[in-house]
């Protein structure tokens, strides 16, 4: 049983769709996608099934005030993003977390251990057909 907790704007920024055009609506649109992982059992990074219990997103900026949608919770950072993620990633304890971001300097934070995987991972899994983030 996993949380996963997401660094949405390096997720959104791992693609280069034409999110920056519109940051809030580029969030909305991704968080409506995630929403549809919790209750799901999917592929882990390393192959292994994990089942995903919980979903926990942290928005940022322009993004700050979007709609969450029913299943995902949102951390809605006051400043910097990274500091809201590890704070996050620090009360959840560790045990049954999966943090998502490509973001070097940002795993390199987190309380040692924390298991991490990319954005492409990370979209990989969300149902094919779903509307781009950008």
């Amino acid at each position: 049983m996993t949380v996963l907790l997401v660094d949405v704007a390096n997720v959104l920024g791992s693609r280069p769709d034409g999110w920056w055009r519109d940051r809030a609506g580029a969030t909305a649109r991704l968080l409506e996608r995630l929403a549809t992982l919790p209750g799901r059992e999917m592929p882990g990074p390393g192959g292994s099934p994990l089942a995903c219990t919980a979903l926990v997103a942290v928005v940022e900026g322009a993004a700050r005030d979007v709609a969450g949608p029913a299943g995902v919770r949102l951390v809605r950072a006051p400043g910097s993003g990274d500091d809201a993620l590890v704070a996050a990633a620090v009360e959840a304890g560790g045990a049954g977390l999966l943090v998502v971001t490509a973001d070097r300097g940002l795993r390199a934070r987190l309380p040692a251990g924390t298991p991490v995987a990319g954005p492409g991972w990370l979209l990989a899994q969300l149902p094919s057909g779903a509307a781009p983030t950008g």
